[in-house]
């Protein structure tokens, strides 16, 4: 599992660490660790022309020390002062090595002939943006092509939240120390970081309420059928999705149910869709007690609100999706409930512009998941799962081809499978989501798919994590 903390306790346990270590100790730890990373990134380090670019906060110190160590070992460093208060004992340490410093106004063809630029600029205690002369130095490297390490995030995101409101570095490579931050995990911040290198660098931290769960994690969490299982013990799912208008979200999302860890599947919905369910996956079988519903994808013009509702206010846990988001309210006790939002349906559920929500990602994930009191799995090119203790998961794993329709209609059922599995709404959306992108990447291997080929491939992506 990665976990990401928050700024606040990153300072607070490397203040702790500080305390306990010689004077140095933990800049000369982080540098090592992003030298290494550098040189893997160039692979190697003679001769390598290596652009730093320093601001006044630590970060600037941790790129001086990485640059003196790789100009020991024979790359052409040079450092871009864009403070006066630049770390002074770094400076010396590189100086002393044999590497340079500049001015800003010197630094366009230093980035210009560079084989990387080392983000040095700000670090964790940043606000979001970049001052002028940063940004100036920032798009010459991108208008020659330069690729840049960030050094533990990107300078100019916001690292709490992920947010990038301001402009900011577009890192082809991140080196983090001590922990992941929320940036790492969270877009629109996310993709700024680019792969993000892990340096441990020894810090003692409390529980981070921002995970990222692995495929050990998953592994752990995902309902195994045992000796004495029978179609019963292993969960019941109904499905109330599709419609006349749409009976292909009915075929797709029991394709996704399917796939999951269920004994059976009931459909409840119109004659006809229902013979097309039965045509496509003749195991589904009608109305009758369940474990747990998923409802919602593609109910159109056929959308019971009230009826909805009833079995929001039952004992059994549910997964809504699509049109069924409009029979949820804040008035009821939705705690086994989950909901599967893409942005634009979030944005009319909390009465907001979508493009706020997809900048905001973390922060209205939050919101819904207080305001409804439900677990929300906010769909996107990082999933942000979020519970109303407050807790969050994050999924990184997805593909971009699987924003292809029909794709979260496999989603809700396969989330669906796996509450009727017996587990939480939280950990059924960690599951779900983490099989979902891991099917979509067997699918693709690079290429287009479709929602159906996602939940064909789901029960291979399944069997490869569990063996």
């Amino acid at each position: 599992m990665r976990r990401a903390h928050t700024v606040e306790q990153v300072r607070a346990a490397e203040a702790e660490l500080m305390a306990r270590l010689p004077e140095g100790s933990l800049m000369q730890r982080a540098a090592t660790g992003l030298a290494v990373a550098i040189s893997n990134f160039l692979g190697g380090t003679y001769g390598a022309r290596v652009v730093l670019l320093i601001g006044s906060g630590d970060n600037g110190g941790d790129a001086l020390y990485a640059g003196a160590q790789l100009a020991r070992r024979g790359a052409q460093v040079t450092a871009v002062l864009l403070s006066d208060k630049t770390h002074a004992a770094g400076l010396a340490a590189l100086k002393t090595a044999g590497g340079r410093a500049i001015p800003t106004t010197s630094a366009e063809s230093a980035v210009a002939g560079a084989d990387v630029v080392v983000d040095g600029i700000v670090g964790i205690g940043g606000r979001p943006g970049l001052r002028p002369e940063a940004l100036a130095v920032m798009q010459v490297a991108e208008r020659y092509g330069v690729p840049i390490v960030a050094v533990d995030t990107p300078s100019g995101v916001d690292v709490d939240t992920g947010e990038t409101p301001e402009p900011h570095v577009n890192a082809a490579l991140t080196v983090t120390f001590g922990t992941h931050k929320i940036c790492h995990f969270v877009d629109p911040a996310a993709t700024a970081c680019g792969p993000v290198h892990f340096v441990d660098i020894g810090l003692d931290l409390p529980h981070a309420e921002v995970q990222a769960l692995q495929a050990a994690d998953i592994k752990a969490l995902y309902p195994i059928p045992h000796g004495e299982s029978d179609k019963y013990s292993r969960g019941v799912l109904g499905l109330m999705v599709g419609s006349t208008q749409y009976p292909g979200a009915a075929v797709i999302a029991t394709a996704g149910a399917l796939a999951g860890p269920v004994g059976m599947v009931r459909y409840v919905g119109p004659d006809a869709v229902a013979s097309a369910v039965r045509e496509a996956h003749p195991e589904v079988v009608g109305d009758g007690r369940v474990q747990a519903w998923t409802i919602g994808s593609g109910l159109g013009d056929e959308l019971d609100i009230p009826r909805i509702r009833e079995l929001l206010d039952a004992e059994e846990p549910v997964v809504l999706d699509a049109d069924g988001l409009k029979a949820l309210d804040d008035s009821g006790d939705h705690v086994d409930v989950l909901i599967t939002p893409h942005a634009g349906e979030l944005s009319r559920l909390l009465g907001v512009d979508r493009a706020t929500v997809e900048a905001e990602r973390l922060k209205y994930a939050r919101l819904a998941a207080e305001t409804f009191d439900v677990t929300v799995l906010l769909k996107g090119s990082t999933t942000v799962i979020a519970s109303p203790d407050g807790e969050v998961r994050v999924n990184t794993n997805a593909t971009p081809w699987l924003a292809t329709a029909g794709a979260g209609d496999v989603l809700a059922g396969l989330c669906g499978a796996l509450l009727a599995g017996g587990l939480t709404p939280l950990d059924s959306a960690s599951v779900g989501a983490y099989l979902h992108a891991a099917a979509a990447n067997l699918a693709s291997d690079g290429g287009p798919i479709t929602a159906i080929t996602v939940a064909q491939a789901l029960p291979e992506a399944t069997r490869r994590l569990l063996s």
